[in-house]
């Protein structure tokens, strides 16, 4: 991730191939329809220093837009307003979810980042050279976007929403609980949930395992249509109760999926790696539905697992 952005990465997945292929046409108007929202809220738990000395303010954020929502920050420094009238400019802002969508009533403290053969998690956290201790009265302010709901492939950016967060830093809320902050009646799914993907097909996770720091997931596809089919759902993330999503970001149609023949099921697993003690585990689970390379995302109860 570069500084001060989570990617929101947008990459081009495969598509069906062979003769007796049954290909979804793609949207017409790919345009989605804008989510009034509150946004995403955050809220200072710790104020500290680096080990270059520099002011660092660690972050827990909230998804309050009422929907999904994968949200980054500006390719800008942040804003550090103290009570005195004194500024400061903040240059390392890791702000964001990591390019995952996040269930709405969320809260996160930090995410998966640097690359897909060599992950590092990055907490959530703002850091400002040559700055004082903030004062009493002090406010951060961070300039960033989020998107909404879906994800289309054809027009990923259509709920893109540009807005400022500000954090008040007299208080530092240390002992917040992960990862649901608000209830949503619903939202959070049985692990062996029966999923309507696309063309009607029917997903599962049918197996979870844990060995290690290793969490293996074997998901099973029915399809009662007379075409094969794929159904794409990437390498899902996990979030625990530590409130780290877990799970590097790429587009979730990259990930191979088995094709399942009509009248017929497949097969095949997905792994996330996920440190050995966290536990209260939710999946994030991307599932391409309705039309091709639109995804649907659904949060599945891991329990203690």
């Amino acid at each position: 991730m570069s500084r001060g952005r989570a990617a929101l990465a947008v990459l081009v997945g495969a598509v069906l191939a062979g003769a007796c292929e049954y290909v979804v046409v793609p949207p017409d108007d790919g345009a989605a329809a804008a989510v009034t929202s509150e946004g995403w809220a955050g809220v200072a738990t710790a104020i500290g220093t680096t080990d270059a000395g520099d002011l660092r303010i660690d972050l827990a954020i909230e998804n309050r837009t009422g929907d999904w929502s994968a949200m980054a920050a500006a390719e800008a420094p942040a804003r550090l307003a103290g009570g005195d009238g004194s500024t400061a400019s903040c240059d390392v802002v890791m702000v964001g979810t990591g390019g995952h969508r996040l269930a709405p009533g969320f809260r996160m403290r930090g995410f998966t980042g640097g690359t897909k053969t060599e992950p590092v998690i990055e907490p959530i956290r703002v850091e400002c050279a040559d700055a004082a201790p903030p004062p009493a009265g002090s406010k951060l302010a961070i300039d960033y976007t989020y998107v909404t709901g879906e994800y289309n492939y054809y027009d990923p950016e259509a709920t893109t929403t540009r807005t400022t967060m500000e954090v008040p830093l007299d208080e530092l809320l240390a002992d917040l609980t992960y990862p649901v902050a608000a209830p949503v009646d619903g939202l959070i799914q049985p692990a062996d949930s029966e999923i309507t993907a696309l063309n009607d097909v029917v997903l599962q996770m049918t197996g979870l395992e844990r060995a290690g720091t290793t969490l293996e997931a074997t998901w099973q596809t029915t399809n009662p249509g007379e075409y094969p089919t794929s159904v794409h759902i990437g390498e899902p993330p996990v979030i625990g109760s530590d409130g780290v999503i877990y799970g590097f970001y790429e587009s979730p149609d990259l990930a191979s999926v088995p094709i399942t023949p009509p009248g017929a099921t497949a097969e095949w697993p997905t792994e996330v790696d996920i440190p050995a003690e966290v536990t209260g585990l939710t999946m994030l689970l991307p599932v391409e539905s309705k039309k091709q390379r639109l995804f649907v995302s659904h949060a599945l109860d891991l329990g203690g697992t």
